[in-house]
């Protein structure tokens, strides 16, 4: 028996034994092997999924608890780490409660995006380590705030930008760092996903199952509809502007931020300019049906279009995500990047698909393939914790790549328009309406400090 397996089932027979369980759930992150507890704030489909796995994938690693303020979801989560790791975890509605538990290493943020902020300082300043999906924030300042209390109570803070710790990322980074590919002139990223009309249903009471005023929490308080929050699945949420940065935040945000770190993690743009609307379908969604967006970084542009459009695109098939010999039909795939230089061009693939670059007459002159990376991200995570090394997901660069979704629908929000960028203070600077939405506001009882 390996010792992964030897961990494993010792860990399971003392939960099912019901007795050691303080024991198993006492805090030891010290040492290269120690045990390490962790909690889930968010307990939908995504954060579940990634938190047992990455039990499964490391060494003494525990979840004690897990959040939610959907009893379904709650629930779901309780028997599911139950089935999946032979033990039971407590269960609570409010996050506080594990933020002052002395046993719990680091929190595992999955929440709306509009949660994700606060829930990182408030983890931060109770001296829990983080793991927080993407997209880290919903404006410009609040992720800034992020950073500064990452840095202020000395927390390892990982985005959930699995990207960030694929090889073939940092092999494709090489290829152009070595000037096989030339200057770059240009880059251009997508995201061209399917939709149709979207419409809010009607306003109903709010469900038993669902603490809405907690889930609401730092946005304004409004009725609530079933289109913003599901019982079971995801909800539409990413429609509104309080809760997300719409698909621009959720998928184009992995393939602009495997963008910049394949380019050399570039600093913030000078300028941006954004153009958007509803008008494929004539849907009623604050978030754009599409959007096109451009942003100059002085010796070169990078371009990002994004869509709940095109319904002929189609994500990397999982096959070739699994498969390091196979890649996408980069003329279809909804999910790519080129990189254009003076001597080929590069096609990026988004969580699996490697990379190829293209000469002259078409040629294949270099190629790798490469796998969806989330284990790699959650192994790296956790050797962060153990070594207390900054992991590769380290928040102030991610911090960087979500920029890249503000300014974007910012330029959007003002009316279309392009937008001068102030690198240093993170400010526009032609515009006082952009500042407005780059700062955000926060409902009383939920508002992210000013000094974290």
């Amino acid at each position: 028996m390996d010792r992964r397996s030897f961990i494993k089932k010792g860990v399971i027979a003392t939960a099912g034994a019901g007795i050691g369980i303080n024991s198993l759930f006492a805090s030891s992150c010290a040492g290269a092997n120690d045990r390490i507890v962790l909690a889930l704030v968010g307990s939908g489909g995504r954060g579940l999924g990634c938190i047992i796995n990455c039990c499964k994938i490391n060494e003494n690693v525990v979840i004690k608890t897990v959040c939610d303020v959907n009893k379904t979801k709650l629930n779901n989560a309780v028997a599911k780490v139950e089935q999946e790791l032979g033990y039971k975890p407590s269960a609570t509605e409010d996050m506080q409660e594990i933020f002052d538990d002395r046993d719990v290493d680091a929190v595992w943020v999955a929440t709306p995006e509009h949660w994700h902020t606060l829930a990182t300082i408030r983890a931060c300043q109770a001296g829990k380590d983080v793991y927080v999906e993407k997209n880290p924030s919903i404006n410009i300042w609040e992720g800034r705030k992020m950073v500064e209390a990452a840095r202020k109570y000395k927390r390892i803070v990982q985005v959930g930008f699995q990207n960030r710790s694929a090889p073939y990322g940092f092999s494709a980074r090489e290829y152009i760092r070595s000037g096989k590919l030339g200057k770059i002139v240009t880059v251009k990223c997508y995201n061209l996903l399917g939709g149709s009309k979207w419409s809010e249903r009607p306003e109903t009471p709010v469900p038993a199952w669902l603490n809405w005023d907690k889930w609401l929490g730092p946005a304004p308080m409004r009725s609530f509809s079933p289109s913003i929050v599901d019982e079971n699945g995801r909800g539409d949420w990413l429609s509104y502007w309080a809760y997300s940065g719409g698909g621009l935040a959720d998928d184009a945000s992995h393939v602009m931020d495997l963008c910049r770190l394949v380019i050399g993690d570039p600093p913030h743009p000078k300028s941006v300019y954004g153009w958007g609307g509803n008008h494929a379908f004539g849907g009623s969604s604050e978030t754009p049906e599409f959007q096109t967006i451009v942003y100059d970084f002085g010796d070169f542009t990078l371009s990002c279009d994004n869509a709940y459009a095109t319904n002929y695109m189609t994500k990397t098939p999982g096959d070739i995500r699994m498969d390091k010999t196979k890649f996408p039909n980069w003329r279809n795939n909804a999910t790519r990047t080129e990189i254009y230089g003076t001597e080929g061009m590069m096609y990026l693939g988004r969580h699996g698909g490697g990379w190829q670059v293209l000469g002259p007459n078409n040629e294949i002159v270099a190629q790798e393939g490469g796998v969806f990376p989330d284990n790699e991200h959650q192994i790296n995570f956790i050797q962060s914790l153990r070594s207390r090394k900054q992991p590769n997901g380290e928040v102030e660069e991610c911090h960087r790549s979500a920029t890249l979704v503000h300014l974007g629908n910012t330029a959007y929000r003002v009316g279309n328009k392009q937008l001068l960028f102030d690198p240093e203070t993170e400010k526009f600077t032609n515009d006082e309406s952009a500042n407005k939405i780059a700062r955000g506001s926060y409902r009383e009882g939920y508002v992210i400090p000013e000094k974290v």
